[in-house]
């Protein structure tokens, strides 16, 4: 039961410590809303998604998306848009010369770009597939249960932490500017993202 739980747990945070359009969205969020509370809409998102992709994952499920063309044709090119509107949106915003609060997106839009960043990146579906799915094989009932769980808790608490830091970040810097330089590394970043997604559904055809 043991190596179940600890084996979850670091899966979980190999799959999530690196630097992806996911918890650039979230820390670059959690740093320009105007408190805490007004970023859990999309800490509670993307903690949901990646708990429907784990679920996916164990059950195997999810691989069906991959055998279908048509499904993954689709899913890399609403997944290609998104990213590429979540880009410049966040590209274009500058908290340092707007008001932090006009800076930071709404309730709708987390919720919104918290899903497409998390459930519409065939690189984040693909690691949890091959990786948390292919390992949740080695385990049955209740110890699969057990590994799944941990996976799914580790992903709560780095999401909540991230925003958390994010937060603590947007409160030291008072004018803005590194900020302002966040929003353009982040957009970069999901832009690189957008453009994996692009090579992937180029090579479809």
């Amino acid at each position: 039961m043991l190596t179940a739980l600890f084996h979850g747990i670091i899966l979980a945070f190999g799959l999530i410590l690196p630097l992806g359009a996911q918890n650039v969205f979230i820390f670059n969020q959690g740093a320009l809303q105007p408190n805490f509370k007004r970023a859990i809409p999309m800490i509670i998102t993307a903690s949901l998604c990646d708990t429907l992709l784990i679920l996916l994952a164990v059950l195997g499920v999810s691989v069906i998306v991959f055998t279908i063309p048509v499904l993954q044709t689709l899913l890399f090119s609403i997944g290609l848009l998104f990213l590429l509107y979540m880009g410049w949106t966040i590209w274009k915003s500058n908290p340092g010369n707007i008001s932090r609060e006009t800076a930071a997106l709404s309730p709708r839009k987390q919720i919104m770009f918290a899903t497409s960043v998390s459930l519409l990146n065939p690189h984040a579906i693909l690691d949890t597939i091959g990786v948390i799915g292919t390992s949740s094989l080695s385990y049955t009932g209740a110890e699969r249960a057990l590994f799944t769980l941990s996976c799914i808790v580790i992903s709560w608490i780095w999401f909540f932490c991230l925003a958390i830091a994010g937060r603590t970040v947007g409160n030291i810097d008072k004018s803005g500017k590194f900020l302002a330089l966040l929003n353009k590394i982040s957009a970069i970043i999901i832009w690189s993202v957008a453009a994996y997604i692009a090579v992937k559904l180029y090579q479809l055809f």
